[in-house]
């Protein structure tokens, strides 16, 4: 880091992405989410804004590092990421004071999710909140004498407050509903915060008006079925909201920004995207731009339009925040010992002598307390496996990855249709017990990016107490709900389910840190339970399928396009003769009586013996 002042800006030209999905249009109080405002479907293909004022203002981040969540402060294109904080926990969603003096932020450092403040100026660290219950997601008043945050009461997210000028109040809830509140942010005018919650069906942005008592103060703002929306922010005069929105529409998810002079009119999709974040003059957004396995930053202006240079982040984040504040030169002590310090790597590969391996071809080595059908993998990637098998545990409390569903597939054995170059065949995959969920274990959070499914799977913990573990906010998928005769939810391959109660891991955010990525659901997950595969995660290592498997396979047996199967004994019944008709009877002679001896009958022969049933014998092919 430089020894100049930094000065947090405008952004004029932070970041940008090549990626570009298209995006959502819900209504404000309309439930049809097709339209699309002109201006907003007119930047489908936007031509970047070069500016020049690019990359000039600090943004502050929580990013997942090695399995824990830090505080990082970047400047795109110019400084990289900067950790400033560093320790075997979680600090997680900031937010800055009115002043820019402190980071509000919540962090289980001390054994429970509670709140933090971080000085700036010192990088000193107050704790605020002492329970054992989840706290998280801080946002402050404008007049700095309260925080309202999100708290687990009752096996429930509500919206509390914390009252900075006189902490021995203790908690004071805004809700208290039996759905999840959560993700508060403190209107500029003081007197409103909006929130997130489900407790219409669907996770939507609720406005809560502080100077009415009653339940009527709670107003549906997205009023958007079929969808959930997340992470609302306040510009800095609060004339407008943004959140984020995943809707079950196919290309339809994205940022949205509401006008308070106009509520009545739909929220203005702006492009795609999560967690945005004003900038200080309230005319750009940044926000977290998804991919299967990566995140990046973006910006848009609010017409729409993108800004320049992508942004890969390095993990799973966890918070954004753009405030208009500077750091002292130089940096506090703390601050600079956090950034120095190195993460230590998380495994390493081992490998296990085996003989008579053909050269240059690699080879599976056994799981040891697996249960699978073929319970293997590659050697290159069995350690990784069992790091972060031993990580499950500690994280959840239970061994969640002693029985799989499926860990190397052999070429002789056949998997559902559509998995033919299955990533399971090369030793380098596994797909966890799906019947978990069943089980109420395991929930499944579906995740729409560009054309593509993809799936975050999150793992009970054992112990309910707060001290593993963070509450679910989004909605997971019920993906049994297909069966209800419900036609909506058959066509979309289920619906969005009431957030469970509870603790929970999130699973692929963990696996990533390992090195392993979820894949896609197959095109037709939809109407193909089997296609949805989101319990699978594979280890590529830059490789694609074919060169995986070349690793395992000559290349001939790969050429082969029919499978290898064992002897089966299935002949065609030969056809059974019908039995020979045997002669009439010869008819008696009529007349007159005489002495003459009437003849006996002819003997009739009796029928042709039947041949005997002898089945051809098969020859197998291989």
């Amino acid at each position: 880091m430089s020894n100049r002042p930094i000065v947090f800006r405008a952004l004029v030209g932070l970041i940008l992405v090549s990626l570009l999905f298209a995006g959502c249009s819900q209504q404000v109080n309309t439930p049809s989410p097709e339209s699309i405002p002109p201006a907003a479907a007119d930047t489908l293909t936007p031509e970047p804004i070069v500016s020049a004022g690019l990359a000039r203002d600090l943004v502050v981040l929580s990013i997942e590092e090695n399995g824990y969540s830090h505080l990082f402060v970047t400047i795109p294109g110019e400084m990289p990421l900067t950790r400033l904080t560093a320790g075997d926990w979680n600090d997680i969603t900031p937010a800055i004071s009115p002043d820019g003096s402190r980071i509000a932020f919540a962090s289980n450092r001390d054994g429970f999710y509670d709140l933090y403040l971080l000085d700036l100026q010192s990088g000193g660290v107050q704790r605020l909140t002492q329970t054992e219950q989840f706290d998280s997601s801080p946002t402050w008043s404008p007049d700095l004498a309260w925080i309202a945050y999100t708290t687990y009461v009752n096996d429930n997210l509500e919206i509390a407050f914390y009252s900075l000028t006189d902490p021995a109040q203790g908690q004071i809830l805004l809700t208290d509903d039996p759905a999840s509140d959560h993700s508060p942010v403190w209107a500029p005018n003081g007197r409103q915060i909006a929130f997130v919650s489900d407790r219409s069906g669907d996770s939507e942005i609720w406005l809560a008006d502080l100077d009415i008592k009653d339940e009527s103060r709670f107003t549906n703002l997205s009023n958007s079925p079929q969808s959930a929306e997340a992470h609302p922010a306040w510009n800095a005069d609060g004339s407008r909201l943004v959140w984020a929105s995943d809707s079950l529409q196919l290309g339809y998810s994205g940022i949205y920004i509401w006008d308070v002079k106009q509520p009545t009119r739909p929220a203005q999709w702006i492009g795609d995207g999560d967690w945005p974040v004003w900038n200080p003059q309230g005319d750009q957004v940044i926000a977290l731009l998804d991919g299967p396995n990566q995140e990046y930053l973006t910006a848009y202006t609010l017409d729409g339009r993108l800004l320049l240079a992508p942004f890969p982040l390095p993990g799973h984040a966890r918070g954004l925040i753009w405030p208009n504040v500077s750091l002292p030169d130089p940096l506090p002590n703390v601050f600079t010992q956090a950034a120095q310090t190195t993460p230590v790597a998380l495994w390493a590969p081992a490998l296990t002598p085996v003989t008579g391996v053909p050269g240059q071809r690699w080879y599976l080595v056994d799981l040891p307390g697996v249960q699978a059908p073929y319970p293997q993998l590659h050697d290159l990637v069995d350690e990784s496996f069992t790091a972060l098998r031993q990580r499950v545990i500690q994280a959840t409390g239970w061994d969640a990855l002693a029985s799989l569903e499926n860990a190397y597939v052999p070429l002789t054995a056949s998997l559902d249709p559509g998995y033919e170059e299955d990533w399971l065949y090369t030793g380098r995959a596994f797909a966890l017990n799906s019947l978990m969920v069943n089980a109420g274990w395991m929930a499944v959070v579906r995740e729409q990016i560009g054309n593509e499914t993809y799936w975050r799977l999150y793992l009970r913990a054992q112990r309910q107490d707060g001290s593993i573990g963070e509450p679910i906010q989004n909605p997971p998928w019920d993906v049994n709900a297909r069966y209800d005769l419900d036609p909506r939810s058959y066509e979309a391959g289920g619906r969005y389910a009431p957030v469970p109660s509870g603790y929970w891991v999130d699973m692929t955010s963990l696996a990533q840190a390992y090195g392993w990525l979820r894949l896609p659901a197959l095109p037709n997950w939809q109407n193909y339970f089997a296609g949805a595969r989101f319990t699978e995660f594979a280890m590529p290592n830059g490789l694609d399928w074919y060169s995986a498997m070349l690793e395992l396979y000559p290349a001939e047996v790969l050429a082969t396009p029919t499978r290898v199967l064992p002897p089966t004994a299935t002949p065609s019944r030969t056809p059974v003769p019908t039995s020979t008709p045997g002669p009439s009877r010869t008819p008696r002679p009529t007349g007159s009586p005489t002495n003459t001896r009437t003849p006996t009958n002819t003997p009739t022969p009796s029928n042709t013996p039947l041949p005997t049933f002898t089945p051809p014998t098969v020859v197998p092919t291989f």
